[in-house]
């Protein structure tokens, strides 16, 4: 989604149910890291904000935005958390690397929550330059740490919506 001239993070609460029992994920590159961790505290402000405990929150970390996916897996596997925000930075340089990585990761994220069926947020600034990662992790097109921890929030919520028996049909 284009944000030129949207600051999409204003909504950084939302309001779950029983918040104080759900468990969130957070697995951050360290490559980057000026970066990701500007996203990794807008995330946790957002989950703070919708009233998820901060000891609910488990944050890990991994060397680069490949290695994302399979720090998702784990969190998974282990069953730890109900959602996982997974949080990067790939900046364009002069080899087709960045292709690779954000192919990879990409096609890693949406895999692994479709395999747990688990909401696995995509977090991932793939950007240009350095001062397009800034503009997206607090600058002036907000902070997308904050929109990928209320996206994921939303998917809870709404596989719990789903998941209610009231919700169900009966043949």
């Amino acid at each position: 989604m284009a944000s030129a001239g949207k600051n999409l993070s204003r909504e950084n609460l939302f309001s779950v149910s029983n918040p104080s029992k759900l468990k969130i994920g957070i697995v951050v590159s360290q490559w980057n890291d000026k970066i990701t961790q500007r996203l990794l505290k807008g995330a946790q402000k957002a989950l703070e904000n919708s009233k998820i405990l901060s000891e609910n929150i488990i944050v890990k970390y991994v060397p680069g935005t490949f290695e994302l996916p399979l720090g998702a897996q784990y969190l998974f596997e282990k069953n730890l958390v109900n959602g996982v925000i997974c949080i990067g930075c790939v900046i364009q340089g002069e080899t087709k690397h960045f292709d690779y990585v954000c192919q990879g990761a990409t096609n890693g994220i949406m895999n692994v929550g479709l395999r747990y069926n688990k909401p696995t947020t995509f977090c991932v600034l793939t950007d240009q330059n350095e001062q397009q990662s800034l503009d997206r992790s607090g600058g002036k097109h907000g902070n997308k740490g904050t929109e990928c921890a209320i996206s994921c929030l939303k998917m809870i919520e709404l596989n719990l919506d789903i998941s209610s028996p009231d919700k169900q049909i009966g043949f």
